[in-house]
């Protein structure tokens, strides 16, 4: 159901454009929200009525639509199907980043051979999602070449000493970081772009890749950020259409993982890195820490790269990607971090609120309903808490601060807000499910895997997807029960959050995309 004070579009592509399916929100005091969610199935034949098509990626004939529809109905808002559910699946964590999808005839069973639609070679490595506009498939990879003898990485200071993490490495090498365009009703390959070829900036943690952060469409243009390598803008020929540098950003040598986020005319990267305590210099050793002084939060042009609006931020790295959240009275653009948790105007990049932070890694990302925003982080240590929406100033030890809990709490998953219940998982596959509004444990249990988790949740029709990486995704009944309904295999590694759009689960394994749905391939149960 779309939250009744929506008045803003969420990403769908800016003022005056509207993207390829167009939903309507009511004005609170003039509409309900059953009658808007009747008003939407005969939306294709509004579109067929002006010569659009809602299933176009990107069609001219549907701008025309937005102004029409308000002549005819006054006082409603336009609202993209980003807030709804729709057939695409067009950023990180899916329609509004909450990681679900208000479709229905989705597949519960199936494995390496069934329900199979397609299944897609990706070469290199990535832990990016699929994003889905139309019949085109976006995601990012990154090739690793030869050594080069040359390669001079950022190094690290730690407490006035050179270090280096044990676990960090890559930057050696040359690499090719590439975005693919896949046909969604075959995975044939469209087409594929270098974004960059040479020595990464920075080393990465092993077990992370340098095409970990997940595209963004507007289905006109795809945006790919690979951090220090770049960001780049392309059209669905795969027509480069503007590249940018955001700097030199260093994570102490752990990699990258945060994914843009789009807002009306803005395309909007939270950078939290470190700032002092890093050098290309060693005979320059700078001052002491790896906090982020350097660190920002910025509002580009997605038309252009130009930046719009930027705003400071002193905080060390992270990962988690900001939530839009859209208020009675306002959009907000809600941030993680170990320091604090802020709440920013994403059209000026002013900072309505902040409350003391998840104190762990941020790399979790947050998610919001029912007049609070959720946050969690699990690393050095367990925390989750929801904080009320349309406060402003320091809003720690204030009532702002409904709840928090100090266990169940995930180094890389993030949580999933799904009717009254949030659920965490934990990296050994812990899930806790807690009520919303209060914080109240309605139960913690295990799941079958016996393996480690770093995709986060998706869900569907009351049922909620965990994929390990074993390759094993079990679905779980949503609700106070903890109720497993079936657990389905791949047998390749998956760290990479489904997509979920057009009754299809899209799945990237550790070398492959799987394309899942209802193939009639099953003896018993849904086919």
């Amino acid at each position: 159901m779309i939250h009744p004070s929506i008045s803003r579009s969420k990403a769908a592509g800016g003022r005056g454009d509207v993207s390829s399916t167009v939903y309507i929100a009511y004005n609170k005091k003039a509409l309900a929200n059953e009658f808007v969610l009747k008003l939407q199935l005969s939306l294709s034949q509004l579109f067929a009525a002006f010569g659009g098509c809602p299933f176009s990626r990107c069609s001219q004939s549907s701008y025309t639509v937005a102004p029409m529809l308000k002549k005819l109905i006054p006082g409603l808002v336009l609202v993209s199907p980003f807030l709804l559910g729709s057939d695409n699946w067009p950023q990180w964590r899916g329609p509004g980043g909450h990681g679900i999808s208000q479709e229905k005839g989705f597949p519960l069973h199936w494995s390496d051979i069934r329900n199979v639609a397609w299944k897609a070679r990706i070469p290199g490595r990535g832990h990016s999602s699929p994003v889905v506009w139309g019949d085109r498939i976006f995601l990012t990879t990154a090739i690793r070449m030869e050594k080069v003898a040359s390669a001079q990485p950022v190094t690290h200071y730690r407490k006035g000493e050179v270090y280096r993490h044990p676990q960090s490495e890559g930057a050696e090498y040359r690499h090719q970081l590439k975005l693919l365009c896949l046909d969604r009703r075959t995975g044939r390959l469209i087409w594929a772009r270098t974004a960059f070829e040479g020595t990464p900036y920075d080393h990465r943690h092993r077990a992370n890749t340098y095409a970990s952060g997940t595209p963004v469409t507007d289905g006109r243009y795809v945006y790919a950020l690979f951090d220090a390598e770049g960001l780049y803008c392309y059209d669905f020929e795969g027509n480069l259409v503007w590249k940018k540098s955001l700097g030199k950003i260093a994570k102490a040598g752990m990699g990258y993982g945060m994914s843009p986020v789009l807002f009306e005319d803005l395309l909007i990267i939270q950078m939290d890195k470190q700032g002092f305590g890093i050098t290309v210099d060693p005979d320059s050793p700078p001052a002491e820490g790896e906090f982020g002084d350097d660190s920002f939060i910025t509002g580009l042009d997605k038309a252009t790269g130009k930046e719009v609006w930027r705003t400071a931020r002193n905080h060390r790295r992270s990962w988690a990607t900001p939530l839009l959240v859209f208020g009675d009275d306002r959009v907000e653009l809600v941030t993680s971090g170990a320091e604090s948790v802020i709440s920013y105007n994403p059209s000026t990049g002013e900072e309505y609120w902040r409350a003391e932070g998840v104190v762990s890694h941020p790399i979790p990302s947050p998610v919001a309903g029912k007049g609070l925003v959720f946050l969690s982080a699990g690393s050095q240590r367990k925390k989750a808490m929801a904080i009320r929406l349309g406060g402003s100033g320091d809003l720690t030890g204030t009532p702002f601060v409904a709840w928090t809990y100090e266990k169940g709490t995930a180094y890389v998953p993030s949580p999933i807000l799904y009717g009254d219940y949030l659920y965490l998982l934990t990296d050994r596959g812990v899930v806790t499910c807690l009520k919303a509004a209060t914080g109240e444990v309605i139960y913690t249990d295990r799941l079958p895997a016996a393996s480690t988790f770093k995709s986060s949740p998706v869900a569907f029709e009351g049922k909620i997807l965990f994929s390990s990486e074993d390759g094993q995704t079990t679905v779980v009944e949503a609700g106070p029960e903890f109720k497993i309904l079936n657990t389905n295999s791949l047998g390749e590694s998956i760290w990479a959050s489904p997509a979920l759009a057009g009754g299809q689960v899209f799945i990237r394994t550790e070398g492959h995309l799987y394309c899942i749905r209802k193939t009639g391939q099953a003896a018993g149960g849904d086919p």
